[in-house]
């Protein structure tokens, strides 16, 4: 049966993560504090067929669905994605990465953890945006310094450190939600030396499957070409599917051990389209476009028009109404004002037909968040003193 290993362990000690790489062992690398019991994920590993069961890693994720999930990936393939993104991310400057992120994030564990142990480059451990004097501090000693963030975390870097600059940063990535398009100019102020690149990936691909240069495109829902080696599909509902060499060999969830063969057609758990010149256009998650009174609502291009007027941040919540029908809560944080309230309506007006439009507006003082930085869409439904601004009758 694999290992387990903690985040607090390796926070204290990064020779752990080190060691149990070297293991033949397969290991699971997961946060203390997550959503199921370790023991759940000892029966986890202790499925894994016995080929799996060295060589391998594991990490736990539960998405915005909230269903644990222990994704099993090849540590072979890791090392080779990682040697590819180091070429086609431009790395070879780089000589060190900051880590916002927790290293059990697939996206920081392979392309800061590994990259750096596989490249020789230095690792700078932070606690994240929760103590921002001392990521300050990073920031200004860095030299030649890669970011890997995710995309809600843009607003935080422009709230603590928009009128500041950090000219040691060079590269800086952004995965794990919408691109922050409209927030790049700040981005490009606080780092006036850096590359800025969309990621896109999922868990199951481990995690990435195409980039694009934040100069490539003027729409967040952009996400570039495939990486060399990775084919994009798209199925007749729309969904995005990926065949990869890099991606995970299978998983396990409530129902057991599910296998991903070599070259099979894994869902992204997203929906997609081709664009122009190769490159793969995204249209939100899946669940988040559906059919209301007849006309296909997505739900991704609501939030992303309300987010160019309204100054702070917006997530949703899929609520049916009183007949039934599929619909959305629309909330924002932080709460907004009357006149804010009534702009997000003439926002809504202007670009969406009645059907479109969430089925109240409501407000937080900030927004539930996981540990990877993404909005916790299971936390926030379970809000239930939400503040209402304004409802369909």
């Amino acid at each position: 049966m694999g290992s387990l290993l903690f985040d607090d362990e390796v926070a204290s000690d990064l020779d752990r993560l080190e060691a149990a790489w070297q293991a033949a062992e397969t290991f699971a690398f997961v946060p203390r504090k997550g959503p199921v019991a370790p023991s759940w994920i000892e029966q986890a590993l202790a499925s894994l067929p016995g080929s799996l069961q060295q060589g391998h890693f594991a990490l736990l994720t539960s998405g915005s669905t909230g269903a644990p999930k222990l994704v099993v990936g090849a540590r072979s393939r890791a090392e080779q994605l990682a040697r590819l993104l180091h070429e086609v991310q431009h790395s070879e400057p780089v000589t060190e990465t900051v880590v916002l992120l927790p290293l059990t994030y697939c996206y920081a564990l392979v392309n800061q953890w590994l990259w750096a142990r596989l490249f020789g480059r230095a690792l700078r451990m932070t606690t994240g945006l929760g103590d921002p004097a001392a990521v300050r501090r990073t920031l200004d000693g860095a030299r030649d310094a890669m970011l890997c963030l995710v995309g809600a975390q843009a607003q935080l870097l422009a709230r603590h450190f928009g009128q500041e600059a950090f000219g040691g940063v060079i590269r800086v990535h952004f995965a794990g939600g919408p691109f922050p398009q409209r927030e790049l100019p700040t981005i490009h102020r606080m780092f006036p030396r850096a590359q800025v690149y969309n990621n896109y990936g999922c868990a199951e691909a481990m995690p990435r499957l195409a980039l694009r240069r934040a100069e490539d495109g003027a729409s967040p829902a952009d996400l570039g070409a495939p990486l060399p080696g990775i084919e994009l599909q798209c199925d007749q509902t729309g969904r995005l599917l990926f065949r990869s060499p890099f991606a995970a060999v299978g998983f396990v969830d409530e129902q057991g051990f599910h296998a991903l063969p070599p070259g099979a057609l894994v869902p992204t758990g997203d929906l997609g389209r081709p664009g122009p010149a190769g490159r793969w256009l995204l249209d939100g998650r899946d669940g988040e476009v559906f059919k209301r009174y007849g006309e296909k609502v997505a739900v991704s291009a609501v939030v992303g028009k309300v987010l160019e007027h309204w100054r702070g941040e917006a997530s949703y919540v899929p609520t049916p109404d009183a007949l039934g029908e599929p619909g959305y809560v629309l909330v924002l944080a932080p709460v907004p004002s009357e006149d804010e309230a009534r702009q997000v309506l003439r926002t809504l007006r202007a670009h969406f037909p009645r059907p479109h439009w969430p089925l109240r507006l409501e407000g937080l003082p900030a927004l539930p968040r996981l540990d990877n930085g993404k909005v916790d869409r299971v936390g926030l439904a379970a809000i239930g003193e939400r503040s209402v601004h304004w409802r369909q009758r």
